[in-house]
């Protein structure tokens, strides 16, 4: 991955005071944590876990993005429909909390879901039957964007296929299938 120029310069990894200087940083992050996740093919990323990793601190420079700042850095990915902290299954925010997981939009649900209509209709998959595994991990997607998705973003974008009338799932949750009309 080729990090920006920007990356390697110090006063990047600090807040910057100035209100416009500070939108236009937010901006930076966020187009980089998007390209930075589009090219690992993440699609969801642990605060805590990548306030070490490259992404958030680079070696050569010895500059890290502080917890709060990459939190605001989230928060500003959320509000412009870029990220999403990651809920349970009782409804309570996984990622609000200090080490938080979130959901990262390099594509969001509604342009994964086309992303795999197009596939389907591409591919004659139309009026078949395939499983969750065979849709993202089988050799027949290995050159799609969706090969290798997290399993819940999945069943979030057949859901939109789904309420669209394009697709229907069934079966038990560890077997699910799906089929395309």
């Amino acid at each position: 991955f080729a990090f920006p120029s920007s990356y390697s310069f110090p006063p990047f990894f600090t807040r910057q005071p100035n209100t416009s200087t500070h939108h236009a940083q937010l901006q930076k992050w966020s187009s980089l944590v998007q390209a930075y996740c589009r090219h690992h093919r993440f699609f969801k990323l642990s605060l805590t876990d990548s306030l070490d990793s490259d992404l958030f601190h680079n070696k050569k420079i010895g500059k890290r993005l502080g917890r709060e700042d990459a939190r605001e850095v989230v928060e500003f990915m959320w509000k412009e429909g870029r990220a999403e902290w990651v809920v349970d299954d009782k409804g309570k925010t996984r990622g609000a909390g200090e080490g938080g997981e979130f959901w990262v939009w390099w594509r969001n649900v509604e342009e994964w879901a086309g992303l795999i209509a197009e596939w389907v209709d591409e591919t004659a998959q139309k009026n078949t039957v395939l499983t969750l595994y065979e849709l993202t991990e089988s050799e027949a997607t290995l050159s799609q964007e969706f090969h290798g998705m997290d399993p819940e973003l999945l069943q979030k974008a057949l859901s939109v296929l789904v309420k669209r009338g394009k697709a229907q799932v069934f079966g038990q949750e560890d077997q699910q299938g799906v089929k395309f009309f």
